[in-house]
C-alpha cells in the first residue's frame, strides 16, 4: 500500500480553509498516494466531499482512524493537541505552524515523536516558489483588505461624472509593497482610486509604479537578507515617520501589510498621526497578529478614534476560502512531491535546503532552534 495522506477538518476557530483540495487529489493518486480525506473537511470552502471522491479520495467519518492511520498529514493550522495525541510516532505534519505562538502545540508534537514541517519557514529561493504559502495567502489577504478598506470608507473610489457633479477620487495609501500589498494596489487602483505606497526597500519602487500608484520616496535604502527589509536606525525612522505621517493624513484609506518575520511588526502609524486624519478614514492593519503597523489595533477588533476606524482582522485568507484553499493545496503539492522519494516512498533523509529550513520536530526533539529556545525559556516561567 502507498503512502496514506490523511486531510482533516481544520478547528481552529474561524478556519474555513481545507489543506487539500479536489483538483489536486488525482495528481498525487496517480503518484501512488493514498488519500483519505475527512467528512465535510471541505465544507467551508465550497469543496463537498462528493468532489473529493470523484477525485479519487477516499472520506473517513473517524476523525481518531483518520489521523491513527496516516503516514502524512496535510493541514492549514498546527495540529491541536488531541489531533497530535491520535498520531503515531513518525508522522509526518505539513501546516503553516506559527510556532513562536504555538509552543504547546508544538511540545505535543515533539512529545509524540511527530515529524512536522512548518511552511512559514521555506527559504525564499527560486526552487522554493512553488511551495510558498506565505506569498499565495498574502496575496488573498492583499486583495480582501482593499476591499474591506472600500466597504468601510464612506466615499467612492473612483471619480464619477454625474449630474450632481464631478466626484473626486479616493486616495488609498499603502504601507509596505510586499505580495500583500503589491495585491492591494492592483485592487484599489482597479477600484479607481489614487494609490500611493511606500516601502523601505528602494527596490519595489519599481513594482509600486508598474501597477500606475505613486511610490513614496525616501532616501533610505533598508534591504536586508532574503527578501525582507532590515530594521531602520532611530534618524530613519525618524525621517520615515515624518513622510508617513503627512500621507496618512491625506488618506481616505491606510492599508498597513509590513511584517519582519520572527519579530514584533514594525509600528509605523503612531496615535498623533491616527488623530490628524479626516473622520470617516478607515486604517486596516494586516499586521494585527504580530502585534499591528497601527499603534491604535486591536487584533480582531474595530475601533473608532475621532471618527476614524482602525480595523485589525485576523485570518484574511480564510475570508475567500476557496480560492486561498486552491492556493494552498497546490502549494502543499508542490512540498509534498519534495517528500517523496523515486519508488514513493517517503524521505527519511532531510538534508535537501527546503527540507532542513522548514524541519520543525523531528524523532522527540525540536529541531528548529529558535523554537527550541523559546520553549526552553517558557519552560523556565517568568522570573521571580
Amino acid at each position: 500500500m502507498g503512502v496514506r495522506v490523511a486531510v482533516p477538518k481544520e478547528v481552529a476557530s474561524g478556519e474555513l480553509r481545507v489543506a487539500l483540495t479536489p483538483e489536486v487529489v488525482p495528481r498525487l493518486v496517480k503518484a501512488g498516494l493514498e488519500v483519505v480525506v475527512e467528512a465535510g473537511a471541505g465544507d467551508g470552502s465550497r469543496y463537498p466531499d462528493a468532489a473529493y471522491l470523484q477525485a479519487g479520495a477516499r472520506i473517513e467519518t473517524d476523525r481518531s482512524a483518520l489521523f491513527g492511520t496516516a503516514d502524512v498529514v496535510l493541514k492549514v493550522q498546527i495540529p491541536a493537541v488531541a489531533e497530535t495525541a491520535a498520531m503515531r510516532a513518525g508522522t509526518v505534519v505539513v501546516a503553516l505552524m506559527n510556532a513562536s505562538r504555538s509552543l504547546e502545540q508544538v511540545a505535543k508534537m515533539r512529545d509524540q515523536k511527530v515529524t512536522s514541517f512548518a511552511l512559514e519557514l521555506l527559504p525564499r529561493i527560486t526552487r522554493a516558489q512553488s511551495m510558498d504559502v506565505l506569498s499565495s495567502q498574502a496575496t488573498v489577504a492583499g486583495y480582501r483588505a482593499a476591499l474591506i478598506g472600500a466597504d468601510l470608507c464612506p466615499k467612492f473610489l473612483p471619480m464619477l461624472t454625474t449630474a450632481a457633479g464631478t466626484v473626486r477620487p479616493g486616495r488609498v495609501l499603502i504601507l509596505g509593497a510586499g505580495v500583500a500589498g503589491l495585491m492591494a494596489i492592483a485592487t484599489s487602483k482597479r477600484l479607481g482610486a489614487i494609490v500611493e505606497a511606500y516601502d523601505v526597500r528602494r527596490a519595489a519602487g519599481e513594482q509600486v509604479r508598474s501597477l500606475g500608484a505613486k511610490f513614496l520616496e525616501l532616501q533610505i535604502n533598508a534591504e536586508g537578507s532574503g527578501g525582507y527589509a532590515r530594521e531602520l536606525t532611530e534618524d530613519e525612522k525618524k525621517q520615515e515617520s515624518e513622510m508617513v505621517a503627512k500621507a496618512v493624513a491625506e488618506a481616505d484609506i491606510v492599508i498597513t501589510t509590513a511584517n519582519v518575520p520572527g519579530r514584533r511588526a514594525p509600528l509605523l502609524v503612531r496615535k498623533e498621526m491616527v488623530e490628524r486624519m479626516r473622520p470617516g478614514a478607515v486604517i486596516i492593519d494586516l499586521a494585527a497578529e504580530s502585534g499591528g503597523n497601527c499603534e491604535l489595533t486591536k487584533p480582531g477588533v474595530e475601533v473608532d478614534v475621532h471618527g476614524v476606524r482602525v480595523v485589525g482582522p485576523l485570518n484574511l485568507p480564510s475570508q475567500l476560502p476557496f480560492h486561498a484553499s486552491q492556493m494552498f493545496a497546490k502549494n502543499v503539492e508542490s512540498f509534498l512531491k519534495l517528500l517523496l522519494g523515486p519508488q514513493g516512498a517517503l524521505l527519511t533523509d532531510y538534508q535537501d535546503e527546503i527540507l532542513a529550513a522548514s524541519l520543525l520536530t523531528r524523532g522527540g526533539e525540536v529541531v528548529h532552534v529558535p523554537t527550541r529556545d523559546a520553549l526552553a525559556a517558557a519552560s523556565k516561567g517568568p522570573p521571580a
